[in-house]
């Protein structure tokens, strides 16, 4: 699934590839989706490209490919990531021990672990996890892995990781982080003064330095389950 500006710059590229045999440039597609800066197209353009819908070509100008689209890409309702406040009570804790129990937890999405994706969108289904992964008080949420920037944390592509919902963290806490409004993604928090570092556990990704106004966190990591 694509988030709303992914989704509309690439029927934006589909569509100027269509009428005039080349992708638009980066100023147009910045301009087109009214953005502030051409580093969010970057992002835009590499989440594509990590999810197998365009490719990059080498040595030429403009070097967009379009790979494939999504097959309903004309129906596809573009969203707004958000945390959304669950109404589900927790079930009576006096029946057996808090170790014991399976509680189930609401599966919100895939959130990525890699290049930022929507991170929170509709339910999808529900995963039971025990008691004693949820910390504190407040609604907990599950969300899908994609992705391999976590792996030496522990964390791999098609996990489910638990979330406890907060807008607040520790520096070196994994954090569910919304950068500028509109993607999300699993990485370690770190504050430096008015900066906000996104840190992969993964070498091959960089950390990711932003504003403190440019990013907010919508949860804390709390718990994993793993399918074999």
């Amino acid at each position: 699934m694509l988030t709303k500006k992914q989704l509309e710059l690439l029927k934006f590229i589909d569509k100027r590839i269509q009428r005039d045999g080349v992708p638009p440039s980066f100023d147009e597609m910045k301009e087109a989706l009214d953005l502030r800066s051409k580093s969010g197209i970057h992002r835009l353009i590499t989440a594509l490209e990590e999810r197998g819908f365009i490719r990059r070509l080498a040595h030429r100008a403009r070097a967009l490919e379009i790979v494939k689209l999504p097959d309903a890409m004309d129906k596809t309702p573009g969203f707004t990531p958000r945390v959304i406040e669950g109404d589900r009570s927790m079930p009576p804790r006096h029946a057996m021990p808090v170790e014991a129990q399976a509680i189930e937890l609401p599966v919100m999405g895939r959130i990525a672990a890699g290049v930022p994706i929507e991170a929170i969108s509709e339910v999808s289904h529900n995963v039971a996890v025990p008691g004693s992964m949820l910390s504190g008080s407040g609604h907990h949420y599950a969300l899908e892995v994609k992705g391999d920037s976590m792996i030496d944390a522990g964390i791999n592509d098609g996990d489910v990781v638990v979330i406890r919902e907060t807008s607040t963290a520790d520096n070196g806490d994994i954090v569910v982080a919304l950068v500028e409004g509109h993607e999300a993604t699993l990485k370690r928090f770190r504050r430096k003064g008015s900066a906000i570092a996104l840190e992969a556990a993964n070498p091959a990704y960089e950390t990711r330095v932003f504003r403190d106004d440019q990013v907010k966190v919508q949860g804390r990591l709390v718990g994993l389950i793993r399918t074999y």
